[in-house]
This record gives C-alpha cells, structure tokens and sequence, in this order.
C-alpha cells in the first residue's frame, strides 16, 4: 500500500468513527429529551392535582384526568399514564404513587424505569425494581386483583 491509499483508509476510519459516535450521541440525546420531557409534563400534572385538591379538597376523579391529560406539554413523552386515585383514600399517607408511567430505552444508556408521582405532589424518577417494590407494598388486596385481569 502505498502512502496515498495509507491516508485515504485513515480518513475513511476517521469519519466511520466520527459518525458512528455522532449516532450513539443523537439516540441517547432524544432518549434524555424524551425523559426530560416525561418528568415536566408529569410535574405540570403534579400541580394540576395539587391544584384541584387544594379548590376541592380531593383528589380528581380519572375522568377530570383524562380531560386534562392530553393538554400537558410533553404529554406524548409520559406514554400510558397509569392513575391510582380510586385505590386511595383520606388516610392515604403523602408519599402513596398518585400516577405513573414507564419509560423503557432499549438502545440507550439510560436505565429502564418509571416517572413516578406521589399523593404530595413530588415527582421522581425510579428505576423499574425499585419501583415495583413499592408498588407492591401500597396496593391493596382489591388493586392486584384489578391489575391481574
């Protein structure tokens, strides 16, 4: 080989390599838009909720919710918002899960988990195991057989 073709290949295994990169970059960076995203639309409905519960004294019934769900910003990015109020009650404590909804990112270097909001109006972010378990511990007998079905 002689040197001319030695500096072709090397350009050619830079750029397979920048871009390469560049491609990785861009699919981890809509992954992190669409988490990002997921936790602002469920924060706006966090104060939604807040909001209600303060003029009503309660908190809104799944059909309030489902009116207002579709008018969050960023709504798109929470997926299948899954709503707990009928499970919960006045002795519910404040950091029972009101709402959540899964994120899975097969091709990212985020990890699996669910955007969850809780009775206070705190939003956090729980990987899938951790999450499960608390799950688990707050449904009551009723609620699981629900979910089987």
């Amino acid at each position: 080989m002689d040197r001319r073709q030695k500096i072709i290949l090397i350009d050619f295994i830079i750029v397979i390599v920048i871009t390469a990169a560049a491609v990785v970059a861009m699919v981890n960076f809509k992954d992190w838009v669409n988490h990002s995203e997921a936790m602002r639309a469920m924060k706006q409905f966090g104060q939604i909720v807040l909001q209600y519960r303060k003029d009503h004294g309660s908190v809104p019934p799944e059909s309030y919710v489902n009116r207002i769900k579709e008018n969050l910003q960023g709504y798109v990015r929470l997926g299948d918002l899954q709503y707990r109020a009928q499970w919960l009650d006045f002795d519910s404590s404040p950091d029972e899960i009101l709402a959540y909804t899964e994120k899975k990112y097969p091709s990212s270097l985020l990890d699996d988990g669910f955007v969850v909001l809780r009775l206070d109006g705190h939003v956090e972010w729980m990987g899938a195991q951790q999450f499960k378990d608390l799950l688990a511990q707050q449904q009551g007998p009723m609620e699981k057989r629900m979910l089987e079905k």
